[in-house]
C-alpha cells in the first residue's frame, strides 16, 4: 500500500516515529499473560463460563450473647454443596477470631518504634497479648451425631471427612464453639467486638466474623485458605441463613436477614411503628425513641429474648445488640419489592444520626441501583460506633458521631460518605463476591467508584473525588509504592486508601469520562455486575468484559494503572509555528513584518513562546510519478489557495511519568476564543516516550494547554503549557497554607 502525501509539510502528520528515549515496553501489548486464562469455566468475553461452578453452604445457628461476661457461645449446622467437578477428601473453616490470639500471625505487625508508639498501641501490646482470645471448639459432628476430626492452623480449621465428598454432593455437620468478644479499643484495626459507654454504663455489641465460615473452594486456586492477617478481608461462598440470637430482653437487635418473630420481641407500639415505616417513603419512622432508649439504658434486664432472622442468597451474617439503641426506618421502592432502609444509633449519635443516617442509607440504595441493579434484599442498616466503617449483607458499622452535639462539616462529611461507603458495599463484595483477601481493590476500589458517584449526585457541595484527588500519591516515593494488582496483606498501611480505593476509583473515572464515555462505560459496567452478581469474579473477568462491552481496548490502561506504579507527567516540550507559502513565492519578495524583518523564526532555536513569528514551510506541487491518477482529483490550485497563510502548529509531547494516556490538547487564539483537539492513547503506540502532532489553524494562537480540565490525573501542571506557566496544584497551595 503507498500512502499519498501530497505535499512537503504533511510528513509532519506522521511523526512520532523518532527514536525513543527509552527502551519499548509493550504498553499496549495485550494483558492476557497478566491475568487467568479464560476456559469452560470463565469465557474469554469476561462472562461466567458454560462450565462455570460454585460451592454453597447453608447455616443454622443459634447464639447467645452472655452480657455479664462478654462472651458469644453458639451451636451450627453446615449444609455443605460440592458443586465443582472434584471429591473433595477435607474442608476448610474460617475461624478469623482466632488472629486476635496471642502468637497469630497478625501478632507481630507492631515492630517498628523509630517513631515512638502511641497509647492505643502500647494497650494493644500490653493488655492484648494477655486477653484469652479466639475460638474455644467444643465439637464438630456429623449428621449422625458422630465426631469429625480437625486440625487448626491459626485462622484455618481443617475438617477431616470421614469419607470424601463426592462432586454434586451434600454435607451436613455441626458445629459448637465459643469466644470472648473483645474491647475494640483493644485491638489495632477490630472490625468487631464491643464499645463501653461508662456514662451509663452499657455497651454496643458489633458482632462480626463470629461463627466458623466456610472457605471458598473456587476453579481458580481450589481451597481460599489464605490466613487472616486483619488487612486482607473476606472470602466467602454465598447460601441461606437461619439464625436465632438471644441476648439481654430490653436489647435492640439489628441484624443481617429479615425479622421473623417481631412479636415476640417488639412492644406493640414498635410493631405499629414498624408497619407504618413500611409505607413512609419520604421519612424516616422511629420505631425506638431517644426516651425509650434512655429508660432501656437504665433497666437492665437480668432476663433474655430470642431474636430470630432469616437470609437468602447472602455470603455472610452479622448483627449488632444493644439497649442503648434508638431506631428509625424508611421505606425504598423498587421495581417489584419495597427495602427498610434503617438506622440504630446510641443518644451519643444525636442529632446528626437522625437526621443524616437513614436518608444516606436511602441514597445509596438508589444510586447504587441505578449503577448497577436493583437492591434485592428486605433491610439496609446503618449502625453507629467509634471509629469504624465495615460492611456485612443488609448490615454495616459506621463511624462519625457528634461532640458534645456539634459536628464540624468536615466530620459530618466524612460520617455520610462512610454510611454511603459501607451500604454500597452490599453490592462489592457481598453480592458481586470478589476474593477480598487476594485482591481488595475488586471490591473496595469498585465501591468507591460508585461511592463518588453517590456523593457529587446527592451531595454536590461535599468535596468531591476527582483525578487530581491521587495525584499527591501518584507522585510520591516510588521506593514504597505497589501496583494495585497487589494482594492485599502485601501492601503498606499507610497506601492502603490511596491504592486500593481512590487509584482505582479515579481510573475508572478517567475511563468513563475522557476514554471510553459515560453511557457506553456505564453499559459495561452495569454488564459486568449482572454477570457476576451473585458469583465470584477475579480481575480478568472484570478486565475482559469492559473490553468485550465497550469494543474499547484497554489493555494499555489496565497494563500500566493497575500494573505498574507509573504515573502520569505529559510534557508539553515544544510548539513550533509555521505558515505555509507556495513553491513559486520568492522568499526575498514575501511582505516584511512591522518588525521591518522577514516574517518567521528561522533560527533554528527553540521558541520560549509565539513573539518571534512563524517559520516559513513550503508546499510543493506531487509529483506524477508517485501518484499517478490521483492528480487527476486532485484541484492543486485550489488547495494551494484555500492553505497558503494557514497557520500550521508541530506539538512535541514527551511522557516523563510512563503512564500513556489519551491527549486533550486546548487551543487559545489571539482573538481570546479556544479550540478543543482530543487525540487517543494510541498516539504513543509506537513511541511510548515522545509524540510528535501537526495541526493546522485559521487562527494565530497565543497559548497552549496540555488537559486543561485535569482529566489524567497528570502529576505535574507546569510543563502542560506554552507559553510555560508556573501552576499550583491545591495540593501545592494546601502544603504551603501548612
Amino acid at each position: 500500500m503507498k500512502f499519498i502525501i501530497p505535499f512537503v509539510f504533511s510528513a509532519l502528520l506522521f511523526q512520532g516515529l523518532n527514536a525513543q528515549d527509552k527502551p519499548w515496553q509493550g504498553k499496549f501489548e495485550p494483558i492476557d499473560r497478566l491475568v487467568d486464562q479464560p476456559n469452560t469455566y470463565r469465557a474469554a468475553s469476561g462472562a461466567p463460563g458454560k462450565d462455570y461452578w460454585q460451592q454453597r453452604a447453608d447455616y443454622k445457628i443459634n447464639v447467645l450473647l452472655n452480657e455479664q461476661n462478654n462472651t458469644i457461645s453458639g451451636e451450627e449446622t453446615i449444609t455443605y454443596y460440592n458443586n465443582s467437578p472434584d471429591d473433595l477428601s477435607y474442608l476448610w473453616i474460617q475461624l478469623e477470631q482466632n488472629v486476635n490470639k496471642k502468637g497469630s500471625e497478625d501478632f507481630g505487625s507492631l515492630n517498628d518504634l523509630k517513631d515512638g508508639i502511641n497509647t492505643r498501641q502500647m494497650q494493644f501490646l500490653t493488655r492484648a497479648i494477655d486477653f484469652p482470645a479466639g475460638y474455644s471448639i467444643k465439637y464438630i459432628k456429623d449428621s449422625n451425631g458422630n465426631a469429625i476430626k480437625s486440625l487448626v492452623n491459626n485462622t484455618m480449621m481443617k475438617v477431616l471427612l470421614n469419607e470424601p465428598l463426592k462432586s454434586g454432593s451434600t454435607l451436613s455437620f455441626s458445629i459448637g464453639w465459643s469466644y470472648p468478644i473483645t474491647d475494640r479499643s483493644m485491638f489495632m484495626l477490630s472490625r468487631e467486638g464491643y464499645e463501653y459507654f461508662p456514662d451509663d454504663d452499657n455497651t454496643v455489641y458489633l458482632i462480626a466474623h463470629w461463627f466458623p465460615r466456610m472457605a471458598v473452594y473456587n476453579d481458580t486456586e481450589g481451597w481460599q485458605n489464605q490466613q487472616f492477617q486483619r488487612l486482607g478481608e473476606f472470602a466467602l461462598e454465598f447460601g441461606n441463613y437461619d439464625v436465632n440470637i438471644t441476648v439481654p430482653a430490653d436489647h435492640v437487635v439489628a441484624s443481617t436477614g429479615a425479622l421473623q418473630n417481631p412479636s415476640e420481641v417488639l412492644t406493640k407500639s414498635e410493631q405499629e411503628r414498624l408497619a407504618e415505616a413500611r409505607t413512609s417513603f419520604d421519612k424516616p419512622v422511629l420505631i425506638v425513641t431517644k426516651d425509650e432508649a434512655v429508660a432501656n439504658e437504665k433497666a437492665k434486664s437480668t432476663k433474655l429474648k430470642t431474636w430470630k432472622f432469616k437470609a437468602t442468597n447472602v455470603r455472610d451474617f452479622s448483627f449488632a445488640s444493644s439497649r442503648k439503641f434508638m431506631w428509625d426506618a424508611q421505606a425504598v421502592k423498587f421495581s417489584d419489592h419495597t427495602t427498610l432502609a434503617m438506622s440504630f444509633y446510641p443518644k451519643e449519635g444525636l442529632p446528626v444520626w437522625q437526621e443524616e443516617s437513614t436518608k444516606a442509607v436511602v441514597n445509596a440504595l438508589q444510586v447504587y441501583s441505578e449503577s448497577t441493579f436493583e437492591y434485592p434484599y428486605p433491610v439496609a442498616i446503618s449502625v453507629n460506633t467509634s471509629n469504624i466503617g465495615m460492611e456485612f449483607p443488609m448490615i454495616s458499622f459506621n463511624g462519625g458521631r457528634p461532640q458534645n452535639g456539634k459536628m464540624t462539616q468536615r466530620a459530618k462529611e466524612g460520617m455520610i460518605g462512610t454510611i454511603v461507603h459501607e451500604v454500597g458495599h452490599n453490592w462489592f463484595p457481598m453480592m458481586i463476591s470478589s476474593d477480598e483477601r487476594k485482591w481488595m481493590w475488586m471490591d473496595e476500589g469498585l465501591n468507591t467508584f460508585i461511592h463518588k458517584r453517590t456523593i457529587a449526585e446527592r451531595y454536590p457541595d461535599f468535596d468531591q473525588t476527582t483525578p487530581e484527588s491521587i495525584v499527591p500519591f501518584m507522585s510520591g516515593d516510588t521506593s514504597i509504592m505497589r501496583p494495585i494488582m497487589t494482594t492485599s496483606d502485601n501492601e503498606l498501611l499507610k497506601q492502603f486508601g490511596n491504592n486500593f480505593y481512590i487509584k482505582p476509583t479515579v481510573g475508572f473515572q478517567i475511563l468513563r469520562n475522557s476514554v471510553v464515555g459515560k453511557e457506553l462505560f456505564d453499559q459495561a459496567f452495569k454488564e459486568y455486575c449482572n454477570r457476576w452478581k451473585y458469583k465470584h469474579p477475579n480481575p480478568g473477568d472484570l478486565f475482559r468484559t469492559l473490553e468485550d462491552a465497550t469494543a474499547v481496548d484497554l489493555d494499555w490502561f489496565f497494563r500500566g494503572w493497575f500494573f505498574t506504579t507509573d504515573h502520569v507527567d505529559m510534557d508539553l516540550s515544544d510548539v513550533k509555528w509555521f505558515k505555509v507559502y507556495e513553491e513559486s513565492l520568492n522568499i526575498e519578495d514575501q511582505k516584511k513584518t512591522t518588525r521591518g524583518k522577514i516574517e518567521g523564526n528561522n533560527s533554528g532555536e527553540k521558541a520560549m513562546d509565539f513573539s518571534s513569528g512563524s517559520e516559513i514551510i513550503k508546499m510543493n506541487s506531487t509529483p506524477d510519478s508517485s501518484y499517478g491518477g490521483f492528480l487527476s482529483r486532485l484541484n492543486e490550485p485550489e488547495l494551494r489557495k484555500q492553505l497558503s497563510g494557514k497557520n500550521i502548529y508541530e506539538v512535541t509531547i514527551k511522557n516523563l511519568g510512563g503512564l500513556v494516556m489519551p491527549v486533550t490538547i486546548e487551543w487559545v487564539f489571539k482573538d481570546g476564543t479556544t479550540e478543543i483537539d482530543k487525540l487517543p492513547a494510541q498516539v504513543w503506540r509506537l513511541n511510548e516516550s515522545e509524540v510528535k502532532r501537526t495541526f493546522v489553524k485559521d487562527k494565530e494562537v497565543v497559548k497552549v494547554n496540555l488537559d486543561p480540565n485535569f482529566e489524567f490525573a497528570d502529576t505535574e501542571r507546569n510543563n502542560n503549557s506554552f507559553p510555560k506557566v508556573d501552576e499550583k496544584s491545591d495540593f501545592d497551595k494546601f502544603k504551603e497554607k501548612s
